[in-house]
């Protein structure tokens, strides 16, 4: 069994190949992809060079972690069904290629315990489930007052608040292409905010250089929750040190998150609409990427590969 997948073979070199899966087994499902997501967060940073050594990182690989299809072939003891849409956060199905993402491709095998069933009613907006559900984990018992960018991340995070019933954080954001959007609460420049008692910020721009900054919007004993992805962060401590700062870095979601996630979502209190801003063919692929990391005005892309299995 084969596939078509994006294959990223050095930084910056990208390209549709045609890899090998690995057989199912009894556990697994193969799925018919029908649309993935673009992260400017993680895959930029492969696609730069700059991802930290995780293990299995290197190249060949094929990216990607947001993807949702169709399953069409289930293993008697993968606990899912044939027909069923879900979303597959990446696959390390592949021969000869790493697959440290691994969703950016037609076809994929994974274990059925790692795809979630999703609403057909979503359609392509289903690929968004693992970064909100990621803003979730970031804030869901330190609702935020301030967040900083104003990209899928940080709309997220800024929605799933209100959606909790918290008050309306602030948001930062530097470029005019990115300023328009907010539903339900203020987007700024931090030249135009005076406040400087800030009880907890969530970073969602991914600035390395952002700390310095951040600390000193804050009241004391105030908190930072970093929810971007870096490669190397530092700060000057005195002042950090005479606020008493706490730091928090938010890692991957769990299962949790996913399931309250969702609920929110069925409850009508948080939606996933006008996030997505840019589709293209997966035969584009390699211009498709060009523009989700290079184009301030594409907040997500999403590739089409229902006629690329």
């Amino acid at each position: 069994m084969d596939t078509i997948a994006v294959l990223m073979t050095q930084p910056e070199q990208l390209q549709l190949q045609r890899v090998d899966l690995i057989p199912p087994g009894d556990e697994d499902v193969v799925v018919h992809v029908e649309w993935s997501g673009i992260s400017t967060g993680t895959e930029k940073l492969l696609w730069l060079g700059r991802m930290p050594n995780f293990p299995g990182m290197g190249y060949p690989l094929v990216p990607g972690y947001e993807s949702v299809g169709r399953i069409v072939q289930a293993g008697p003891a993968s606990g899912q069904s044939v027909g069923r849409r879900v979303f597959i956060p990446g696959s390390r199905g592949f021969r000869d290629v790493r697959g440290l993402f691994g969703g950016a491709a037609g076809r994929l095998v994974t274990p059925g315990a790692r795809v979630i069933p999703v609403d057909e009613s979503l359609g392509d907006t289903a690929i968004l489930l693992a970064l909100a559900a990621t803003a979730y984990h970031a804030i869901v018992d330190h609702p935020p007052e301030l967040i900083i960018g104003h990209g899928v991340l940080g709309r997220l995070l800024a929605r799933i608040t209100i959606a909790m019933g918290h008050p309306a954080p602030n948001v930062w954001e530097l470029s005019p292409d990115r300023a328009e959007g907010a539903e339900g609460y203020t987007v700024q420049a931090p030249d135009a905010d005076a406040r400087r008692d800030y009880r907890r910020i969530c970073d969602a721009s991914g600035d390395q250089n952002i700390l310095d900054q951040l600390v000193a919007r804050l009241a004391p004993g105030g908190e930072i929750t970093l929810a971007g992805f870096y490669d190397r962060l530092s700060f000057a401590f005195a002042p950090a040190f005479m606020r008493e700062m706490r730091l928090r870095i938010a890692a991957e979601w769990q299962a949790q998150d996913m399931a309250a996630l969702n609920q929110l979502i069925t409850e009508g209190k948080l939606s996933l609409d006008h996030l997505i801003t840019h589709r293209q063919h997966a035969g584009d692929a390699p211009d498709a990427y060009r523009t989700a990391f290079g184009d301030a005005r594409c907040l997500k892309m999403v590739l089409d590969w229902r006629k690329h299995a």
